[in-house]
């Protein structure tokens, strides 16, 4: 968008579809696996605290990579980009960690309206401040502004997704239906993005002589990526080799359901199913 002599017109799709379908295909996954592993912690009390943990490293990696593959294809006419990786990192420690407050919040005290409003709230205000501290690693010469109309959109919308995310953790067991919500989450994930990035201005302070960032800027983030991705994978071969798919889920689930006692809540694990029921549904 061009406005004036004075602002730059910036990009968030300088290659295309590519970035925001490989951002929103990272969300998807880190939401997929993260209620994959919430259900695996609603069948194993005992490891209760490693699946949600597991879960929270699942969907605040997803979420970070998302927000940094889209930030690949984002571009400064007449600047060059580049990133403070100490800030790039610290937002990464910040998303999992604010994913991970919500996670064993209603991982441990259930769905209850209350709660999941407490959690979606914290939850969403720390993913929009993993996005605005990710935008704030950015080096260019020239100042960024944003329309204060549209970060608040955009907080709004991650609270909404993360609150929504974090009722699907706890209501939704069933495999295709989680797989459902893993797409309709990434959706919203990847619009608070994109609503974030629509409020960004750039005032050049100089001319760099360059439309584009160069392909140092590229190989950096790839480089940023190569961790978290690495995280995700890992939590995929986890979740898909859990032995409730290989022993089965009637064998994996003869231990009874225990409340949770950590913060004193009530067990949030639903009634224990006949061995035929068990049977008939899918262990993903």
């Amino acid at each position: 968008m061009t406005v004036t002599a004075a602002t730059a017109t910036v990009s968030d799709f300088y290659y295309g579809a590519v970035t925001p379908v490989a951002a929103y295909l990272m969300a998807c996954l880190g939401a997929a696996l993260g209620l994959r592993c919430t259900t695996r912690s609603l069948r194993r009390p005992q490891h209760r605290a490693r699946w949600l943990a597991l879960g929270a490293v699942s969907i605040g990696c997803g979420i970070w990579t998302m927000h940094f593959i889209a930030m690949i294809g984002f571009s400064v006419e007449g600047a060059l980009v580049d990133y403070d990786a100490t800030k790039t990192l610290l937002s990464l420690v910040v998303a999992i960690a604010v994913v991970a407050v919500g996670v064993f919040l209603v991982g441990y005290r259930g769905g209850s309206p209350l709660n999941l409003g407490v959690a979606g709230t914290v939850t969403g205000l720390g993913v929009a401040a993993m996005h605005y501290l990710g935008m704030a690693a950015i080096h260019t010469n020239g100042t960024l502004h944003y329309d204060p109309t549209t970060v608040v959109l955009s907080v709004l919308i991650a609270v909404a997704a993360a609150t929504a995310a974090l009722w699907a953790a706890v209501s939704i067991h069933a495999l295709w239906a989680s797989l459902g919500a893993s797409l309709v989450m990434g959706v919203a994930v990847t619009g608070m993005h994109y609503t974030g990035m629509a409020a960004v201005s750039v005032h050049l302070t100089n001319l760099a002589g360059s439309s584009q960032s160069s392909a140092d800027l590229v190989a950096f983030l790839l480089v940023m990526l190569a961790g978290p991705l690495l995280v995700l994978l890992v939590a995929a071969v986890i979740v898909m080799f859990d032995p409730d798919m290989m022993l089965g889920e009637t064998e994996a689930e003869t231990s009874e359901p225990v409340s949770a006692p950590l913060f004193g809540g009530d067990s949030v694990f639903p009634p224990r199913e006949p061995a035929e029921q068990a049977q008939s549904r899918t262990s993903w």
